[in-house]
């Protein structure tokens, strides 16, 4: 392995990149637009499904849970009732706001907790009392406030718009430049020199990795200012997530780079598996409450692994040896997808 050759690739991936106005540019303000858009739009989230937590109860289908739930609130039509087997693991998805309020099955008066920052919450709280006729603290008991410091919807958006930028920029950024390389007989040429395939696929990686490490410097500080979004955790904690899942992305990317000799064929594939995990993910929203098999999906997904592991860090203020089953996950994926792109990789068309 030569890093001369590999300095000389990265260097010139890079200058390549940012040469690109359109495209750094459009890398930079499409995250600002998406975030402000939702943080307009959720600022007064008055939609009409809601989710309430009911404890202890399993986890099961619709009709198991409904025995869970007092008889008078099985007619309220726009509530879905979801399962958890104990207070503490309900009291951890209101935090989060997957679920609007959380109540106690078998207690009377009926002891509930909703979060004073999620407008739905108290909407929630004003159905059920109105279905109970308890005004008064006859019949609901509220309890003590969930955290100390309230998490708001924005907090819990933005690593996915991180996640989603970080999996564009690794996907496109490597599988299709690649692949247009191919196409344009670039890489039949690199073939001519001394450069090998792993030092070429390690100075995309690198260069990829790298141009994503300033782009998302920039965005993070910019949304800072607007925002003023708190992390609960260590910093350095959350760069080794995002390094790694920045790893497993491009390297994901590489498979897309391997063989496509196509254009048109490698933006469809991309389009294929950027997608799924676009909504799979929790990018946009929770999927607390859906059935079993769609949480399974979305677990054999890296960037679900990688945006889990970011918000117990910036929320919950998690350390590494928390998130360790998500570093481990990541970790196999990105092993995987590199031994595959590396044997599948060709110089030619």
């Amino acid at each position: 392995m030569n890093f001369k050759r590999m300095w000389a690739i990265f260097v010139s991936r890079n200058r390549e990149f940012f040469r690109d106005k359109a495209a750094f540019g459009w890398n930079l303000l499409f995250p600002f637009l998406l975030l402000a858009g939702f943080a307009v739009i959720f600022g007064g989230d008055d939609r009409k499904e809601f989710k309430v937590g009911v404890f202890p109860c399993p986890q099961g289908e619709t009709g198991q849970i409904d025995t869970c739930v007092p008889p008078a609130l099985l007619s309220i039509k726009p509530i879905q009732f979801i399962g958890f087997q104990n207070q503490e693991e309900g009291l951890q998805r209101l935090k989060h706001h997957k679920i609007d309020m959380l109540i106690q099955g078998e207690s009377a008066p009926l002891r509930y907790w909703v979060s004073d920052t999620a407008p739905k919450g108290y909407i929630v709280e004003k159905m059920i009392a109105g279905q109970l006729n308890a005004d008064t603290a006859d019949l609901l008991a509220r309890q003590a406030s969930v955290a100390a410091r309230p998490i708001r919807y924005i907090d819990w958006f933005f690593p996915g718009v991180i996640g989603m930028n970080i999996m564009f920029s690794a996907l496109y950024g490597v599988g299709f430049v690649v692949v247009r390389y191919r196409k344009n007989g670039v890489l039949k040429r690199l073939k001519a020199t001394p450069l090998t395939a792993f030092e070429y696929l390690s100075a995309q990686m690198v260069s990829r990795i790298f141009v994503i490490a300033v782009s998302l410097t920039i965005l993070w500080t910019g949304c800072d200012l607007i925002f003023d979004f708190q992390v609960e955790g260590s910093y350095l904690d959350l760069a080794i997530v995002f390094m790694l899942g920045n790893l497993s992305l491009t390297a994901l990317g590489l498979i897309v780079a391997s063989r496509g000799t196509s254009e048109e064929f490698a933006n469809g594939l991309l389009n294929f598996i950027t997608w799924p995990m676009m909504f799979l993910s929790e990018v946009w929203f929770s999927l607390e409450g859906a059935p079993r098999w769609l949480r399974m999906a979305s677990d054999a997904l890296p960037l679900t692994h990688l945006l889990t592991a970011v918000r117990k860090i910036m929320n919950d203020g998690a350390g590494l040896a928390e998130v360790q089953t998500e570093l481990m996950v990541l970790t196999a994926f990105t092993l995987l997808f590199l031994s595959v792109g590396a044997l599948l990789f060709s110089w030619n068309k």
